[in-house]
């Protein structure tokens, strides 16, 4: 990173700091150890960053941006470590599948753990977790019956309310 892009990314976060009513000016202000103990990293972090002596490591960057309320990924783009492209949104993907034999179908958890670039290695485990919180194919389709049968009820009782032209 030069150190154009650390003053500028050193930048942005002080400016989200005081935003976010951390005194980080003055010398007894206590923004600087106040946003350390609340993000739980160490305080020379934050100075050393803010000093534009270094960068966050990827802990410190993650635990700051919650902190902040900003998204890591716009942590990780504008301290330069990562680009937009590399760190594509995979909202972006489910959102506006590129048209193709399978378009508005669901994606396997497999596809799912590649756009969140989980590691080859430990797919496996993603997908044995993420399965315990998804229904079964029975249970999503006692669901679909019963909001079909509520969104019925629902328009039944709306249009037995409407005001009748006479």
């Amino acid at each position: 990173m030069t150190n154009q892009g650390l003053d500028a990314f050193a930048a942005w976060v002080e400016d989200l700091m005081r935003e976010r009513g951390y005194d980080i000016d003055s010398p007894r202000g206590g923004g600087k150890s106040r946003i350390a103990d609340e993000a739980g990293v160490h305080r020379a972090a934050v100075t050393r960053l803010l000093q534009r002596q270094s960068m966050p490591d990827l802990e410190t960057t993650r635990r700051l941006a919650r902190v902040l309320g900003v998204p890591v990924r716009d942590m990780l783009i504008r301290s330069g470590r990562l680009t937009a492209e590399e760190l594509a949104d995979p909202h972006d993907y489910l959102a506006s599948p590129a048209p193709s034999a399978d378009f508005g179908r669901r994606p396997t958890l497999e596809e799912v753990a590649d756009l969140l670039g989980v590691p080859a290695d430990r797919r496996e485990m993603f997908v044995r977790v993420v399965e315990q919180f998804l229904p079964s194919e029975a249970e999503a389709e006692v669901t679909q019956v019963r909001q079909v049968r509520e969104d019925r009820r629902v328009l039944v009782e709306t249009a037995a309310a409407a005001p009748t032209a006479d």
